[in-house]
């Protein structure tokens, strides 16, 4: 018989889990981030680019981002770009969350280091 306050093991790694949502759409940011927390995930929300490269860097326990790609300041691509510059994120997975479907958008995406991208 389960201990109905302890967590299952599965719960305990989802609730170590940092992810990372960089979208200038405070919609999107609040959707995919209730999504992710609902399932027992720790969430940090960025408004673009820059604004991600800052939480990255101070959160040092990402270990996953979720970016768009059409925002201000510094748009996806150059995101990505700047995270896989760096050798200590070579690793981390990037998924392109984006209304931005056509095939050189994708092709970008994924030339530059994103591991998924979702239209």
């Amino acid at each position: 018989m389960q201990n109905a306050g302890a967590r299952n093991p599965a719960e305990e790694v989802k609730m170590s889990k940092h992810i990372l949502i960089v979208d200038d759409s405070k919609t999107i940011r609040n959707l995919v981030s209730f999504i992710l927390k609902k399932e027992g995930y720790r969430v940090t929300m960025a408004e673009d680019g820059l604004d991600g490269l800052e939480k990255l860097y101070a959160a040092n326990d990402i270990d996953l981002v979720i970016s768009d790609i059409n925002m201000p300041n510094m748009d996806g691509f150059t995101f990505i770009r700047t995270v896989r510059e760096q050798e200590v994120y070579r690793n981390l997975p990037i998924v392109v969350l984006s209304t931005e479907g056509q095939e050189k958008d994708i092709k970008q995406g994924i030339s530059l280091g994103a591991n998924l991208y979702m239209v």
